[in-house]
């Protein structure tokens, strides 16, 4: 079994809008990192996202940006272990890749975000992981179709 999934969401602003919001730290920071984001996307760098469900930085590797089309990046996998009452989370000790694209739709007008995920060990540890990656993500583009569409903070207070 391949463990590895797409989500996807349209939302209603052209896709440089959108894309910004994924590639500045200042924006991502404000609907989706909840503890900050440090360091632009650009291909071959390694920018810090915090949450406040889990504690401590993660590095993010940039592998590829293509402006206003695609993101690829490599984390940390979590096996699984995790404890969001205790803020606790164990590393994996491997990576996954991530990769974001983005599609003008109806004259650039709305904008198509896919993400998908793949790379988990095919072990239980994997699979809870993507599962809870897989949760992480959809909230991710709906939270930001509610910041970039409305300026409206979806994740406040939704952990810690």
């Amino acid at each position: 079994m391949d463990l590895k999934f797409t989500v996807s969401a349209r939302i209603a602003r052209p896709v440089a809008d959108v894309f910004e919001a994924v590639a500045d730290p200042a924006i991502l920071s404000e609907y989706f990192t909840t503890g900050g984001a440090k360091g632009r996307l650009e291909t071959g760098a390694t920018v810090l996202w915090e949450f406040a469900d889990f504690p401590g930085a993660f590095p993010v590797d940039v592998v590829e940006v293509v402006p206003n089309e695609k993101i690829v990046l490599r984390w940390e996998a979590g096996d699984g272990r995790e404890d969001h009452e205790a803020g606790t989370w164990e590393r994996g000790g491997y990576q996954t890749t991530v990769t974001m694209t983005f599609k003008p739709l109806d004259g650039d007008t709305r904008t198509l975000v896919e993400i998908s995920e793949e790379g988990w060990r095919e072990t239980e540890g994997g699979l809870q992981a993507s599962y809870g990656n897989c949760m992480g993500w959809s909230q991710m583009l709906a939270a930001m179709k509610a910041w970039v569409e409305h300026r409206i903070n979806l994740r406040a207070g939704m952990y810690k």
